[in-house]
């Protein structure tokens, strides 16, 4: 009898169609739940930030968050936006892709983690946050393997999205 390995499952697909407002909706809520539940404060500038960084699910650096908040009349020093950052990482309630020095939502900031895993579309810049057990348990396996003891994984995995494949098909 053949056993079925169930597929990664993408926190919330940016790939395909859904309701981002709620989307939005639903991060902040569950930002302010957290933010009570464990004494942080979230002020209004980590909020908007947070906001910002929800309104789209491309990876957005700390430039165009400043670029933002000056469009709608908000001028904070470049360090209150990577304080406001470093506040959201700390928390949980958002990741930092380095390989685009860029952050994005988290789409489950009250699990825990093992690790980060996300696929980033070259052309249209999404990113989308994979949870995967078997991941977990596979690099586990190697760092024990090598004797190597890990502090933080983040696996960035660059390609093209199905909507930019469909895109490129269709010139």
């Amino acid at each position: 009898m053949r056993t079925v390995t169930p597929m990664p499952k993408l926190a919330s697909n940016p790939f395909k169609k859904h309701q981002h407002s709620q989307c939005i909706r639903d991060a902040l809520h569950s930002a302010e739940g957290l933010c009570k539940k464990n004494g942080f404060r979230l002020s209004n500038v980590r909020k908007r930030v947070l906001e910002l960084i929800w309104e789209s699910h491309q990876a957005l650096g700390a430039y165009a968050i400043l670029e933002q908040l000056g469009k709608e009349g908000v001028k904070p020093a470049p360090p209150t936006v990577y304080r406001a950052l470093d506040f959201l990482l700390e928390a949980g309630l958002v990741h930092r892709i380095n390989s685009l020095n860029a952050y994005i939502g988290c789409n489950h900031p009250k699990d825990s983690h093992h690790g980060s895993y996300f696929l980033i579309c070259q052309h249209c810049h999404i990113v989308a946050e994979i949870h995967d057990k078997r991941i977990d348990e596979e690099v586990a396996s190697l760092a024990e393997r090598e004797r190597f003891s890990i502090s933080e994984r983040a696996l960035e995995i660059s390609g093209t999205c199905q909507h930019c494949q469909e895109t490129q098909h269709a010139r």
